[in-house]
């Protein structure tokens, strides 16, 4: 399977966790890149929860609707400890637990690529709501 991740989508994803993870003083550990993106660990570094960081190239404002594919969340939830979705904008994350949060599934993506599989798939989509948490990048 071919990944299709570039260097500055690595370091989005990292910027992204880094400052999610410091909201509350915990730590991440990356997982196999087939696999979902990382475990999430507290101060004392107890497992906590399971994130899956997507990259939106847009401001926190205008990154409405969020997407991930349905793949890739039922991967996360799978995983079945607080599985957390986070979006990683231009000017910070937004994130919320995959099982508190509602959304619209259907068909969508993005223009096919060579080698890909995965461009054209079943997708989650999300408005704003209430259980969505907000993080500048400073």
């Amino acid at each position: 399977m071919t990944i299709f991740e570039t260097e500055q989508d690595l370091i989005r994803e990292k910027k992204a966790i880094e400052l999610f993870v410091n909201t509350f003083g915990g730590s991440y550990k990356k997982l196999d890149p087939l696999d979902i993106d990382y475990k999430i660990f507290d101060k004392n570094g107890n497992l906590i929860a399971y994130a899956e960081v997507k990259g939106r190239i847009r401001t926190m404002s205008t990154s409405y609707p969020l997407q991930i594919s349905a793949r890739k969340l039922v991967k996360l939830v799978d995983k079945r400890l607080a599985p957390v979705i986070i979006w990683s904008c231009e000017d910070g994350i937004i994130y919320g637990k995959a099982n508190k949060l509602k959304g619209e599934v259907k068909w969508g993506g993005r223009a096919s690529r060579d080698g890909s599989t995965n461009d054209a798939e079943l997708m989650v989509y999300y408005d704003k709501q209430k259980e969505l948490k907000y993080v500048r990048f400073t």
